[in-house]
């Protein structure tokens, strides 16, 4: 596998979010640390701002410039910059292309299953888990925390 190769798996059209992605682990057999590259079109971003409870991520610039958002504020990293998201609230961030030109980016983490998210701009908390639905399908459950229910609620 070359992170340079054109060879892409996923391509996102979503308004702030254009971009094309190849995860590698499952290309490599790797269980334990996962990966993607990132082709992020100017101004598009990998996904929403957010946090981890179990999976900690680097970020690796591979070509152009990102925008990357932390706790901490903004800065821009350039190519063959490195930075490193531990888990927790301190870790929370998120990366976009920088500029005019796209930029191809590599997200390593480790692998969490379960894994839980928290997206403070949205007030969202995601729950993932692996392929555990009948269907083979990844179990992933999105909620506010004004929405949820009560601890009882349909027991008898």
């Amino acid at each position: 596998m070359n992170l340079f190769d054109d060879d892409w798996t996923d391509e996102e059209e979503r308004e702030g979010y254009r971009g094309r992605e190849r995860r590698l682990g499952p290309t490599l057999g790797a269980e334990k640390i996962g990966g993607t590259v990132y082709l992020l079109e100017p101004g598009s971003r990998v996904c929403p701002y957010h946090w981890h409870f179990g999976e900690e991520e680097w970020l690796i610039v591979l070509e152009g410039t990102a925008t990357v958002r932390t706790p901490d504020g903004d800065r821009t990293v350039s190519r063959g910059g490195v930075l490193a998201f531990p888990t927790g609230p301190q870790g929370a961030h998120h990366v976009s292309a920088a500029g005019e030109e796209p930029a191809r980016v590599l997200l390593l983490s480790t692998v969490s299953d379960p894994e839980i998210c928290v997206y403070p701009d949205s007030d969202k908390v995601g729950a993932y888990g692996g392929f555990l639905r009948t269907d083979g399908a990844r179990v992933r459950m999105l909620n506010r925390e004004s929405a949820n229910i009560d601890y009882f609620d349909g027991e008898r």
